[in-house]
């Protein structure tokens, strides 16, 4: 047995794969519906339809483009390692739109009167990434 082993240490951090083509897409302009659809695992082009619906004031779309993204993004984080806890970086670019789907999922919760929804997520949001809960919580 190592005796200098950290026993209070968490996980290792999650990193997702990039998704190349579906980032190509976006930098090209390409409609967020058009990389979903093309790209439905990608988690970003979901965050960024949620985010339209938001500003469109579509409340129920919005939550459901970040549910549909979120868990996508779990899929992913799961076939990436993840045991269903410990951080998920913001500082990693394929991690974002995760993450970002887990926020537009917590404020569209709360438009809606999911308190307890809108709890979970923004805590999870929070625990998986202090960086992204304090860019995502503005």
């Amino acid at each position: 047995m190592d005796i200098h082993q950290n026993l209070l240490s968490g996980p290792n951090p999650t990193y997702l794969p990039e998704n190349e083509e579906a980032n190509r897409l976006l930098a090209e302009a390409k409609p967020a519906a058009e990389v979903a659809a093309a790209h439905p695992t990608f988690s970003l082009a979901w965050a960024l339809l949620a985010d339209e619906a938001w500003e469109a004031g579509r409340v129920v779309e919005s939550y459901a483009y970040a549910r549909t993204g979120y868990h996508r993004g779990l899929d992913a984080l799961r076939r990436a390692g993840w045991k269903g806890h410990g951080p998920i970086p913001w500082e990693h670019e394929a991690n974002r739109g995760f993450l970002r789907c887990l926020a537009a999922l917590a404020r569209a919760a709360e438009a809606i009167g999911e308190q307890e929804e809108a709890e979970r997520c923004g805590q999870f949001l929070k625990d998986s990434s202090a960086e992204a809960y304090a860019e995502l919580s503005k």
